[in-house]
């Protein structure tokens, strides 16, 4: 008697794209291809998290609609939801440009304050049988608790949560698939420990694994950044009906190789996002210029905002948020968009005088306002030079380094080193990277959903706002 050929499935997996809408039609191409190629043979497609990024026009001007039209026309068949996806939407937002989603959605590590259970668009798994072979899929995403705590929802110990959802699904599928948005140690850790795991499609750290790690029984995989790289596993079932992993890695993107109806699509989510984002804001009756090195109006309008909106004595904020010069004339939530593209929070910290000081001292020092800086959320290009509100700075750039402040005035009094003080800033400091002495401050206090851009726009339509940017901050020393 003939044995029957053993059963095999080709599982494509994307992560972190944030929105690099360049990429999504080549990526579709690919996949197409590989649904021809593997004609008769089940093959499944997943995404885990930061598809969505708010710094691209497209996402911006649809509130994340192009992206979820990118993802059915691409025919994704589970996706879990990345910080992009869980911060810089609200839920409701979420669900809005989820409802068209064909996909699934699953995550079992972020609930409902109110009701302890995922928001309506998500589930804790899903399982699904592609030709004959059952598929238990679960997802987790970065457990960023205080943010999501803001918006609603509560993020449980994702390892916890992992657990439950696999000894659950364990006896029911063939195969246990977890989509996670935890950053590449985390899964590592995750393959030690965990029992009952075959596969772990990673993101969040954007690592690029060219071939499968494999810690005892579970395979683990990552796809890099951007939608530079497919990547792509074949799973083969054993004699004793288990399944492995027997081909595994990452595909480049032929840019070259293109999807017309992905395309055709993003080209008019472009032009409808563009329109929407054509409205105009405020009305300004001078250019304000930008420098990342040294103080500026436009600096210091940022700085201005974000003390009004946090509505404390004190501000501290990067320029390199910034990206161009405020124009004179009409300005639109597109241009703002342009020139603050940052998916970025403000928060309220209690800062001692001294951090202060030391904050300001590396603000004139280059190797701080020219750090290129990656992730938590920033998208410029370098830190720029600290803009702020509500000090007065005298200095003197003649004097050496962590020696150049004469003297902070705060409300007519001189800064004091131990005293606490109430400072707005921004929450990318709060993970000490760039100006690492803001991450000192106590009882951080985050302020979602609204991002600088829109602290920008509030600000604008302030009266005299304009004049007062133009206002010394930083004072040379005669």
């Amino acid at each position: 008697m003939q044995q029957s050929e053993p059963k095999t499935i080709t599982i494509l997996h994307t992560n972190d794209i944030h929105s690099h809408f360049e990429q999504v039609s080549s990526i579709a191409a690919y996949v197409a291809n590989q649904r021809e190629a593997e004609k008769g043979s089940p093959l499944l497609l997943v995404d885990i998290g930061d598809h969505i990024d708010r710094m691209a026009v497209e996402t911006e001007g649809t509130m994340g609609q192009a992206n979820v039209d990118i993802i059915n026309l691409t025919g994704y068949d589970v996706i879990t939801i990345g910080n992009n996806e869980g911060l810089t939407l609200t839920p409701e937002d979420l669900g809005r440009a989820y409802a068209g989603l064909l996909a699934q959605v699953v995550c079992c590590n972020i609930v409902e304050e109110a009701t302890g259970e995922p928001p309506s668009w998500m589930k804790k798994h899903t399982i699904i049988e592609k030709g004959g072979i059952k598929l238990g899929i679960t997802g987790a995403t970065a457990p960023f608790s205080a943010f999501y705590e803001l918006l609603g929802l509560r993020a449980l110990k994702p390892e916890e949560a992992i657990q439950r959802e696999v000894e659950m699904l364990r006896p029911q599928v063939d195969i246990v698939i977890l989509l996670s948005h935890l950053g590449l140690s985390t899964d590592q850790r995750l393959a030690e420990e965990l029992q009952g795991l075959d596969v772990i499609l990673g993101g969040h750290t954007h690592h690029l694994l060219e071939k499968p790690l494999q810690i005892g029984n579970t395979t683990v995989c990552g796809a890099g950044k951007f939608g530079s790289y497919v990547g792509r596993i074949r799973m083969q079932e054993q004699p004793d009906g288990t399944y492995l992993v027997t081909e595994g890695g990452c595909v480049p993107v032929d840019s070259h190789i293109l999807d017309e109806t992905v395309g055709n699509a993003l080209a008019k989510h472009r032009m409808h996002a563009e329109d929407t984002l054509s409205e105009t804001v405020a009305i300004t009756d001078r250019i304000l210029p930008l420098d990342h090195t040294a103080e500026s109006p436009f600096g210091n309008l940022l700085a201005q905002a974000v003390r009004s909106y946090t509505k404390t004595g004190i501000s501290l904020v990067n320029t390199g948020q910034l990206l161009g010069p405020l124009p004179e004339g009409k300005i639109s939530a597109g241009m703002l968009h342009t020139l603050c593209p940052s998916p970025i929070n403000a928060c309220i910290v209690k800062l001692k005088g001294k951090d202060i000081r030391l904050t300001l001292e590396q603000s004139l020092l280059s190797e701080f306002w020219s750090r290129e800086i990656r992730g938590f959320g920033f998208r410029g290009e370098i830190l720029g030079n600290v803009a702020v509100d509500g000090l007065e700075v005298l200095y003197d750039a003649a004097r050496i380094p962590y020696d150049r402040i004469v003297q902070i005035t705060f409300s007519g009094e001189a800064l004091q080193d131990e005293q606490e003080y109430e400072v707005g800033t921004l929450d990318m400091f709060t993970f000490g990277i760039g100006y690492e002495h803001i991450a000192k401050g106590q009882n951080p206090e985050f302020m979602l959903p609204d991002f600088l851009r829109d602290l920008l726009r509030l600000e604008l339509q302030r009266p005299l706002s304009l004049s007062e940017c133009e206002h010394k901050r930083w004072v040379q020393a005669r």
